[in-house]
This record gives C-alpha cells, structure tokens and sequence, in this order.
C-alpha cells in the first residue's frame, strides 16, 4: 500500500461515525450489511449512512454489490490488511518481533 493510500484510509476511520460503520461491516463478515440494517443497527438515518458509506468506498475500506433489489455494503478485507500491513512494515525495525499485543475482552 503506498503512502497516499493509508492517508486516505485514515483519514476515512478518523471519523467516529465512519468507524462504527466499517466496524459493524467487520463484523458482518463477507456477508455484508444492508443499509437498513446498519441503519437500524447504528441508529442512523439514511440519508447520514449513504454519506458515510460513500467515503469508505472512496478509501476502498468498503464495496457496493446489489442483490435483487438489495444493496449489500461489505468490509474490503484485503484492504483492512493492506493497511495494517503498512502499518507494521517497519516494527521492530525489520527485526523479529516479540511484541505481544493482548487480544480484547469479549464485552458481556
């Protein structure tokens, strides 16, 4: 992933709203979302969805596919990981890492 592209990528997660967004299409998994659903999901009103939706499409944090008379909103995996990718590329500089990130606690 080159430079301009992470920018945009954060850029496009620096805004809470778009987060909680691409964090529920996360946790859809490749089955995706329809706007409804994160709409009532999010507590959101359309028209703020729509906008929103629009700007990770435009990070390539998220696709666009109609099924029938649906629109399916999925996470770009491969993007995600491109981007923590970038993220990392130089941790430890080069050097194998031990560093030992906890994984987060599962909410009751």
């Amino acid at each position: 992933m080159e430079e301009e592209a992470a920018v945009l990528a954060l850029v496009a997660l620096a805004h809470a709203m778009r987060l909680r967004i691409f964090r529920a299409l996360v946790g859809a998994g490749p089955d995706g979302m329809t706007p409804g659903a994160l709409s009532e999901a999010l507590d959101v009103p359309a028209s703020t969805l729509s906008f929103h939706l629009k700007e990770l499409m435009h990070a390539g944090l998220a696709s666009q596919e109609r099924d029938g008379r649906n629109l399916i909103y999925r996470p770009a995996f491969d993007r995600m990981g491109a981007l923590l990718d970038y993220l990392t590329a130089h941790c430890c500089q080069g050097a194998p890492c031990d560093l030992v990130v906890p994984k987060a606690r599962k909410r009751c």
